[in-house]
């Protein structure tokens, strides 16, 4: 597999990370041991590193596997606020993925300047585990073009981890255009690039294709984080990435797959989704969203209208 490195400070690794969250109990869409053997399978594939965050409850599903291949990197995420939430973010990871350092730590869904003001004190906190060895490079995950633009001039900053798709379906504060101008930005300062939600949040699983070589041809996107569950999506993204030819077999196994409509648990009730679904298959109760399954058509609209990512097809 093609290996890249992440901007001027970070690390060479394979051009595609693990996306973790699909195998994660947040998702439900694979038991725990399942999920441990798909991410087997990927690191056999040449994938070098596997990003997770706090909020995915899932450090003790990696921990074997991780035991299992000393070398893979791990990236984790957190919404710590304070020194001292940083602090023990960061020990949680370390004590129960079983690893001295955390290859790359990111500050969770920055959106702008200001929200990284309010977390200046993680951040400092993030630049002293940095300057003590503990964690490898810091940045921000973020779902924004202002997050990626404040990320960009945030000092010590190594890598950001931006939301990007061909439709732009997620970005909540611009389009897809600036999206790439901010990603341009950033990686002309030498920071790390690699996406997420590649596919929408599944929203474009019916033109994967479409979806990978749109990124792979961005070139200021150094990597990207996949979230697979089977083996053949595994195989799928890794012979697409490398210019190979794809059977029917399998491109029929993960595009023509049985899928369903998920909605997260971090569901905040907004009710953007349910004003954008026409068949009537949402409703808004007990102040979150629930899915009348009957009436789903799997269309997506309702994904591109929430601004959490709350709404997968999977």
């Amino acid at each position: 597999m093609r290996k890249v490195k992440l901007g001027h400070n970070g690390p060479i690794v394979s051009e595609v990370c693990f996306g973790s969250l699909a195998i994660s109990p947040l998702q439900g869409r694979v038991t725990e041991e399942q999920g441990r053997d798909v991410l087997r399978y990927a690191f056999s594939r040449g994938i070098d590193w596997v990003d997770t965050a706090e909020i995915y409850d899932n450090y003790s599903q990696l921990r074997p596997v991780l035991k299992e291949y000393p070398n893979v990197k791990i990236v984790t995420k957190s919404y710590a606020v304070t020194k001292s939430e940083l602090y023990h973010s960061l020990e949680k990871a370390r004590l129960e993925l079983e690893r001295d350092v955390i290859d790359i730590f990111l500050l969770h869904e920055q959106e702008n300047h200001l929200t990284l003001k309010g977390h200046a004190e993680a951040w400092e906190a993030l630049l002293e585990c940095k300057e003590k060895g503990l964690v490898g490079n810091i940045g921000i995950s973020t779902h924004a073009v202002q997050g990626v633009k404040a990320g960009a001039l945030q000092p010590g900053l190594d890598i950001i981890h931006p939301l990007i798709n061909y439709q732009g379906l997620g970005i909540i504060d611009g389009s897809l255009d600036q999206m790439i101008e901010a990603i341009n930005f950033a990686a002309e300062l030498g920071i790390g690039i690699y996406a997420m939600k590649v596919l929408g949040g599944g929203h474009l699983a019916n033109q994967p294709e479409k979806a990978l070589i749109f990124i792979k041809q961005l070139k200021s996107i150094h990597a990207m984080a996949l979230g697979m569950t089977t083996y053949q999506e595994v195989d799928f993204n890794l012979a697409i990435l490398a210019g190979e030819e794809v059977s029917v077999d399998l491109r029929k196994s993960v595009i023509y797959r049985e899928r369903k409509l998920y909605i997260a648990d971090w569901c905040q009730g907004c009710g953007n989704c349910v004003k954008a679904c026409q068949q009537g298959a949402l409703v808004l109760q007990d102040s979150r969203v629930h899915l009348i399954a009957t009436r789903c058509i799997l269309c997506g609209y309702c994904g591109g209208k929430c601004p959490h990512f709350c709404l997968k097809i999977v």
